[in-house]
Formats: C-alpha cells, sequence, structure tokens
C-alpha cells in the first residue's frame, strides 16, 4: 500500500481567467500525481476587499498586459482563453456573486458535478464572451455540464438561501486566513505543514513541495490523448 494522497485545496473564482489556468492544470494532474484535489468556490470580491487589492483592469498598463499575456498563455496552457469584449462590465459591474453561490450549491449537492460545471461557467465567460450573472445564462451552463434542467433549477433556489450565502462567506473566510489576496490559491497540505501558492504559474513550486515531477501544464500522458 502506497503513501496516502497529500491534500490539494484550489480556492477559485470563475470571474479570474488565472483562476482557470491553474484549475485545469490541477484538474490533469490528479490523474498522475498522489493527490486528492478539493475543490473550494470563492468569491473573488471578498478577497479583494478584505486585502485591500484592486483587479489588475483597474490599471491601464496592467490591463493591456494581461490581454496580450492572456493570448500567449492560451497557447501554452491550451485553454481556449478569448478575452471579454466589455472587460469592465463583465468583470467589475456584473461580477460574480450568483455564479459561485451557484458552485457553492453544486459542491452541497451535487460535489461530483464541480468540476465540470465550473469549467462551463469560465466557457461562457473567458470563452464564449457570454453572461454568467443572469440565472438564466447560469441555468444553461448547468445544463452544457449535465445537469438536469430540474436539478439546475433546485440548485438556483438555493443561492439566496442563508445556508448557501453562508457557506460561501465561510470558504472565503479561510482563503483570507490563509493569506490570500487574490486568486487562484492553492493551498497544499504536506507532512503537517500548510502551504498557500498564489496564481496559475506556482505548478513547478508545487511539485517540488509535492516531491513530484512537473511536466508542463499539458503532462505527455495527457497530451497524447489531445
Amino acid at each position: 500500500m502506497g503513501p496516502l494522497p497529500r491534500t490539494l485545496e484550489l480556492f477559485y473564482d470563475v470571474l479570474s481567467p488565472y483562476s482557470w489556468l491553474c484549475f485545469e492544470v490541477l484538474c490533469r494532474y490528479q490523474k498522475i500525481w498522489n493527490i486528492k484535489l478539493q475543490l473550494q468556490p470563492t468569491l473573488i470580491a471578498g478577497i479583494m476587499k478584505d486585502s485591500g487589492n484592486k483587479p489588475p483592469g483597474l490599471l491601464p498598463r496592467k490591463g493591456q498586459y494581461l490581454k496580450s499575456e492572456l493570448s500567449l498563455l492560451k497557447q501554452h496552457f491550451q485553454v481556449p482563453l478569448k478575452f471579454p469584449k466589455d472587460f469592465f462590465s463583465v468583470i467589475i459591474e456584473k461580477g460574480s456573486v450568483s455564479a459561485m453561490r451557484f458552485l457553492t450549491a453544486v459542491k452541497m449537492e451535487n460535489p461530483e458535478m464541480l468540476e465540470k460545471v465550473s469549467r462551463e461557467l469560465w466557457m461562457r465567460v473567458w470563452s464564449r464572451d457570454q453572461d454568467i450573472s443572469e440565472p438564466q445564462s447560469i441555468l444553461a451552463a448547468a445544463e452544457k455540464a449535465g445537469l438536469s434542467a430540474e436539478q439546475a433549477q433546485g440548485l438556483m433556489e438555493m443561492i439566496s438561501t442563508a445556508e448557501v450565502k453562508k457557506k460561501l462567506k465561510e470558504v472565503t473566510e479561510v482563503a483570507c486566513k490563509y493569506g490570500a489576496f487574490g486568486l487562484p490559491v492553492t493551498v497544499a497540505h504536506v507532512d503537517g505543514q500548510t502551504h498557500m501558492l498564489f496564481g496559475s504559474d506556482r505548478m513547478e513550486l508545487l511539485a517540488y513541495l509535492l516531491g513530484e515531477k512537473w511536466m508542463g501544464p499539458v503532462p505527455p500522458t495527457l497530451n497524447a490523448r489531445l
């Protein structure tokens, strides 16, 4: 019997494109590394408020860099990123409260579908430039991910409940306690120690902490199937 898998927590928000990159890499490597991946839907607006941070798009130079970098990361990570036409409206004005509450409800009621529903919400906002703030948009993503219309509607009704709101707030607070100032945040629990890593470009360091081999964002064993 081999060693028990190490637990990795990924705190993410579908409003964050870098969260998507980190999410896809960890989902690929959970089939290769000896890890147990725990997805933690988190509200990035709460992280920003608690830490005093601001979205990079609010600074013109950072916003321009973000746009050019994502076009390169799209190729490097093999994730179909596409910058929204109206970035300010999508990211700053509309936000992701409803979407992240919905994902919180998914984790509570249908945890086996969390990966697929999360991915479909990212596909809408960061690939197809579609809305993720309106109920019908979220329902469409949920059904496309494989939930039945009845399941999706039931989860949608949960997002206004105190239970779901409290859970999302609690998870966001946990991320803040770990030291989060943005997303994604990966928390590795290794040999009784906790390591918080920020961003989608700390995977090589994560591999080092885990004693695993880093083979790039698209490992060869996966690349052969793509």
